[in-house]
């Protein structure tokens, strides 16, 4: 009877670590800023080049931007995913729009090695550039 209690703590104690190791190897996108400037002639208003770098898997969670973006994939495959509207599905010479305050999540599209956005922003001086939305 004892047997099964430890067989069970041995089974444990082998899988969690690499349960653990698995999940702090799940793909991370990197966002890169490029370059940022006030708007001339609109105060409180800049514009900030960005990318965005999705590995196969990765995904940029839901979240919205206090003003517009404009993208454009320069490689690979994503899917931009919109509240309220179908699936986007992206590949390289693809562009894309975000209104002010739309809900988004950007991710690498299934089966592939995922992909490189590189996005516009007119936003909101002083405020995130983006905000995590559930």
């Amino acid at each position: 009877m004892l047997l099964r209690p430890v067989a069970f703590a041995a089974m444990f104690a082998t899988l969690a670590p690499a349960a653990w190791l698995h999940a702090q190897a799940a793909p991370q996108p990197t966002r890169t800023i490029l370059d940022t400037h006030d708007e001339s002639g609109v105060p409180g208003k800049q514009i900030v080049i960005g990318t965005a770098e999705l590995p196969a898997g990765g995904v940029i969670g839901w979240h919205e931007h206090a003003g517009d973006e404009s993208g454009y994939v320069l490689k690979g495959n994503l899917v931009l995913k919109t509240r309220g509207k179908p699936d986007q599905v992206l590949k390289a010479g693809d562009h894309f729009f975000n209104p002010r305050g739309a809900v988004h999540s950007l991710a690498a599209a299934p089966g592939t090695d995922g992909g490189v956005a590189l996005s516009t922003w007119v936003v909101d001086k002083g405020k995130p550039l983006a905000e995590p939305v559930k």
